[in-house]
């Protein structure tokens, strides 16, 4: 019999697609876009954060900057070939967190996932400020409006990724070849130049060149390797976020992690050697890239389009972080260390709660800064570092494993240097993670060494309460066989209506024995309310007993559950529900003209009961 499809044009591949939810996943180049904004938009810091700190040992000091980036794209590439392993060998995602649940142990993995956490929030608040401020320079007159400007960037992206991560790398694709074009375009017409063409951009802008030069020593060098390395933030996206790409999945992620890493070398060699050619100082409010555009390119269009599509480029690169967090957000939760709602997908593959999560907190650190990068910069790379050398220091054990799994059959071809590749990278990047740790403690710093252990004993106290809710419910052992039991249905009814029969009727249907009962409180006005009742429920007669539950105070929810509680202890082997009726009004806002008496009820109910809660809807048609 021949399959039907309601496309009759549609391939066995399109069917797949759709029916499988690929087509909402990404390909090479969508993930490029999506997952590597924050590693590419970095060119607009990384260098700087060099310059500025060999600016301390003056002029002769900047001659060191090229070198000093060599040493950074060199443990790039380490870095995008362990991340291609790790890609390989944990295609579920989850990165570093992942790689150290496996070889290093639980709290070793939740070190990693809490510095994972850090990082993507961080990054998130530094690139929409960092975009914003972008913004403000080329207009200062909305420089008071940052914050609002900051949340404002912050709403669009979470409303693009609240339509998934597809749409969401569509529309990011243009801006993201537009500033890798510009940035390419720039290094190759300055390579061709022996002189800047144009120093407009600093001029009448002081030097921040150091009047007292140090000289350049061992510390200095460490010291701008360290604040360089910002550089490599969110290489790590694209592995956390494996589960996002389209089969086969392992194949495309390595793809789009070695155009990452590539791309990224060679901007970051490009711009270092055009600093140096140009002989280029850092100054006072205006950045690095913005003096290498001029100086190549001329203060003319080419030098606005750089710097619009640094500005769009800085806060779109928050994506990386709606891309790759709520994949670990959902790892941790399925591991029991978050709640389980960050687990759930909606609509389009998206995690949506994780996004949301992502957006509240983020917001919240906007909100903190009053929308100044300077205030985020220095709790931002320490948490990636943190993640990296565990990463690697994982590896390391999963390639000793696979030789000694090996060792019994053919052993494990090339495991010596993949095991050293990744152990000089946890070395490269431990010294990095201590070296920023300790020079900017006190800038902020100190925040970020407290939250890791409160994040990890937040971890920790979830997998505990979920491991005594999986022993009360007996997860894991085969439970006793269901048997039958009397049941009994209360009805709570305060007048008679349709409402009620129809009560009556769903009670009837579900238990052995029905109760009506009526709240009554000493008030005249209540007592004659009960009187015309008990009247119109005698006339009526519906089979049903009619229990008055006296009450000396103003309250509806507790003598309920106080009845309840009365009969489970005087009929032990009854079960007792609870059957509360409620009309749904035909439209949304007539849910204010409720009186919410079934919510009051079911709230006293579930809190001082073991009874079960039906809450009857009757629909106004």
């Amino acid at each position: 019999m021949p399959v039907l499809t309601s496309d009759p044009g549609a391939t066995p591949v399109d069917e797949e697609l759709s029916d499988t939810g690929e087509r909402h996943r990404l390909t090479a180049l969508t993930g490029l876009a999506a997952l590597s904004l924050d590693a590419m938009a970095s060119v607009a810091y990384g260098p700087e954060a060099i310059v500025l700190v060999l600016a301390a040992a003056g002029a002769h000091g900047l001659g060191f900057t090229l070198p000093v980036t060599l040493a950074i794209a060199a443990l790039l590439a380490v870095l995008v070939a362990s991340y291609r392993q790790v890609i390989a060998a944990f295609p579920d995602g989850g990165g570093s967190y992942a790689v150290a649940r496996t070889h290093l142990g639980a709290r070793t993995s939740l070190v990693a996932a809490a510095s994972l956490v850090l990082d993507y929030v961080l990054n998130v608040a530094v690139a929409v400020t960092a975009g914003v401020a972008a913004l403000t320079s080329a207009f200062p007159v909305l420089y008071d409006d940052r914050l609002w400007l900051c949340l404002g960037v912050l709403v669009l992206i979470t409303a693009v990724n609240l339509r998934g991560i597809v749409e969401s790398a569509r529309m990011f694709i243009v801006p993201t070849v537009v500033f890798v074009g510009s940035v390419l375009v720039l290094i190759t017409v300055g390579l061709f130049r022996s002189g800047p063409v144009s120093t407009a951009t600093v001029d009448g802008h002081a030097s921040a060149l150091a009047d007292n030069a140090t000289g350049v020593g061992a510390l200095l060098l460490l010291k701008a390797f360290a604040s360089g390395c910002a550089a490599l933030t969110g290489v790590e996206a694209i592995a956390n976020g494996v589960p996002s790409f389209r089969v086969p999945r392992v194949r495309r992620a390595q793809r789009a992690e070695v155009a990452l890493g590539a791309v990224l070398g060679v901007m970051l060699i490009g711009l270092s050697v055009l600093i140096s050619r140009f002989h280029l100082q850092p100054v006072q409010g205006v950045t690095v890239l913005a003096q290498l555009a001029d100086a190549s390119l001329g203060h003319n269009w080419a030098f606005y389009v750089i710097q619009f599509a640094t500005m769009i480029l800085l806060a779109l690169s928050a994506n990386t972080s709606f891309g790759g967090l709520p994949v670990l957000l959902k790892l941790l939760a399925r591991d029991n260390y978050l709640p389980h709602v960050f687990a759930l997908k909606a609509d389009r593959q998206v995690h949506r709660h994780g996004v949301l999560a992502l957006a509240a907190v983020s917001a919240a650190l906007l909100v903190f800064s009053g929308g100044d990068t300077n205030t985020l910069v220095p709790l931002f790379a320490i948490g990636v570092f943190v993640g990296f050398t565990i990463a690697q220091v994982g590896m390391v054990r999963h390639w000793l494993l696979e030789r000694r799994a090996g060792a019994r059959e053919n052993g494990s071809p090339g495991w010596r240097g993949k095991a050293l590749l990744n152990g000089c990278g946890a070395g490269l990047t431990g010294v990095a993670t201590v070296v920023v740790t300790v020079e900017k403690f006190e800038a902020g710093a100190w925040l970020v060494v407290v939250a890791l252990p409160l994040l990890v004993a937040a971890f920790v106290a979830v997998h505990r309460a979920y491991g005594r809710i999986g022993e009360r419910l007996g997860l894991g052992r085969v439970p006793e066989p269901p048997h039958r039991e009397r049941s009994l249905v209360i009805v709570p009814v305060s007048l008679l209506s349709r409402l009620t029969s129809e009560a009556l009727t769903a009670a009837s249907s579900l238990g052995d024995e029905v109760r009506a009962v009526t709240v009554c409180h000493p008030d005249p006005e209540d007592r004659t309310a009960l009187h015309a009742l008990e009247r119109a429920w005698a006339e009526w007669d519906p089979g049903v007993p009619l229990v008055r539950l006296s009450w000396g105070r103003r309250s509806l929810g507790r003598p309920i559950a106080a009845y309840v509680r009365e009969v489970a202890a005087a009929e032990p082997a009854t079960r007792v529900t609870v059957l509360i009726p409620e009309t749904e009004p035909e439209r949304l806002w007539q849910r204010l003209l409720q009186n919410q008496r079934g919510a009051v009820v079911a709230h006293a109910v579930r809190r001082e009961t073991d009874a079960v809660i039906c809450r009857l809807r009757f629909r106004l048609l």
